[in-house]
């Protein structure tokens, strides 16, 4: 008997729908990223309404796996910490590093524990589910923070708290998740506490030596094999922070820690082609965040997030105004920081991408009566990041901790800087900056740094020695590598 031939799921038919619809969902979403900015919004808002309206209640797409939702997510946020590592400078969070790490355990703990009781009170569930529900949501997301941040100029200890912390907390977060939801299943054996501490500060450590090997060993092999083609180049390098998630997962070490690490010394070790690798890095991470909001727009109905508003609105109130203050507070102790600059610190954790995804994971590994989590950790996500992002600039004046100006880097990809030794930076004088009156020679640049060009009234100017600065100026400085970190000194 001739066996049924079995039509294969996806065909040359569908290929052209579905080109159609992603090529017009990224083409929204590129577009909207400029509405977002003149609103104060993260973008992630965007795109998650973007799913939600071509989704199962909107244009009709059916999407409902916790499975697929998962893994995706974990490739999205692979490629997220990659970026985010090749892209942050090591000089900027260096001294943020022990403040941001103790805040991504520690702090974790205590806001896992305070919400973990608010939980169990509020939404009359166990303590272990309690916990979990904590866990969940206790992540910072980098994309939500900086998507914000970019328009705040913060002092760069606080600015490098958050950056670090943003890429730091995610590892210990989702072994928490894990651990948390395993333990809840019924008839799992309960490791003692002791133990499952000891696993944890295991995996994070091994996640943390293969993150610096592989980036060392990965760095010092691409320079000496090094393409004339940035665009190759440049996929070998973000192949290296994938390959330092795929190595510490293999000996059960923490992945998304390995990743952070590999891209941080990737992006900080002296690369050919690095305003290209930059670029790269950031294109592949946009289009990541684009896909795993839209994503998660689709997995989320509507009629179901209704039910869980009033909940997540509970729950989001405790981590607001009581967990995140008394982590931050808890976690500063041993560090000098103005209270100013911690109550910011408390009021800038936004929660993003990582709690919705880490929300199917008590799905997944069939933890029993959390089918609603999902839908309260979606709803807690967009309430709160409503009410947190648009606010952070104001929040920051009122406490006082914004800065004069404010420096970016520049890439200008048709300029090999590497190869001179040479930095841009963008220096923005500020609306009440005691630079406004001072003349060019007055800035007292180093060797090696010079104004070569001033913004003013959308009119651009080459500046001279005599030349006054003014408030709302945007300066243009070209420096030597060597003499950037003097010239902003200098300037602040």
């Amino acid at each position: 008997m001739l066996a049924t031939p079995v039509p294969p799921a996806f065909t040359l038919d569908d290929l052209t729908p579905v080109l159609l619809l992603g090529t017009l969902v990224l083409l929204v979403s590129v577009a909207a990223v400029r509405f977002a900015v003149r609103a104060g919004l993260p973008t992630l808002l965007l795109y998650l309404a973007i799913g939600l309206a071509i989704g199962n209640e909107g244009l009709g797409i059916r999407f409902d796996s916790a499975e697929l939702t998962q893994v995706l997510g974990y490739s999205a946020l692979i490629l997220i910490l990659a970026e985010g590592g090749l892209t942050t400078s090591w000089a900027g969070i260096r001294s943020a590093v022990a403040p941001a790490a103790v805040l991504s355990t520690i702090g974790v703990v205590v806001s896992v524990v305070v919400v973990g009781f608010a939980a169990h009170w509020i939404l009359d569930v166990s303590l272990e589910i309690g916990f979990l529900v904590g866990a969940v949501v206790s992540s910072t997301d980098a994309a939500a923070v900086f998507s914000v941040l970019r328009r705040v100029p913060l002092p760069a200890r606080l600015s490098g708290v958050l950056e670090a912390e943003s890429g730091f907390n995610d590892a210990p977060v989702v072994l928490l998740v894990v651990v948390l939801a395993h333990q809840a299943v019924p008839g799992a054996v309960h490791d003692p506490a002791w133990q499952l501490v000891l696993i944890a500060a295991g995996e994070l450590a091994g996640g943390a030596a293969v993150g610096l090997a592989v980036g060392f060993l990965g760095g010092f092999v691409m320079r000496r094999a090094a393409s004339t083609s940035s665009g190759l180049f440049s996929i070998g390098i973000l192949s290296l922070t994938v390959l330092a998630y795929a190595v510490a997962v293999e000996i059960h070490a923490s992945g998304f820690l390995a990743t952070y690490v590999a891209a941080l010394v990737l992006g900080n070790i002296a690369l050919p082609h690095r305003p290209a690798i930059r670029a790269f890095a950031q294109a592949m991470g946009w289009l990541a965040q684009i896909g795993l909001f839209v994503l998660l727009g689709l997995e989320a109905s509507p009629s179901q997030l209704v039910p869980q508003i009033v909940p997540a609105i509970a729950i989001g109130l405790v981590l607001l105004l009581v967990a995140r203050p008394a982590s931050v507070l808890l976690s500063m102790l041993p560090f000098p920081m103005p209270l100013r600059e911690q109550l910011f610190l408390s009021w800038a954790g936004l929660r993003g991408a990582v709690p919705v995804v880490l929300a199917t994971v008590p799905l997944t590994v069939g933890t029993p009566h959390t089918g609603w989590l999902f839908n309260l950790v979606f709803n807690l996500v967009i309430i709160f990041t409503i009410v947190q992002g648009p606010a952070l600039p104001w929040v920051a004046r009122r406490l006082g901790i914004t800065g004069d100006h404010h420096t970016v880097d520049l890439e200008l990809e048709t300029t090999p800087l590497e190869e001179l030794g040479a930095d841009v930076l963008q220096v923005q004088v500020g609306p009440e900056s005691q630079l406004h009156g001072v003349e060019v020679f007055e800035l007292r640049l180093p060797v090696g740094a010079n104004v070569t060009l001033i913004v003013r009234d959308r009119e651009a100017f080459v500046p001279d020695a005599r030349t006054p600065l003014r408030r709302g100026d945007s300066l243009l400085i070209v420096t030597t590598g060597a003499a950037r970190g003097r010239a902003e000194a200098r300037l602040r």
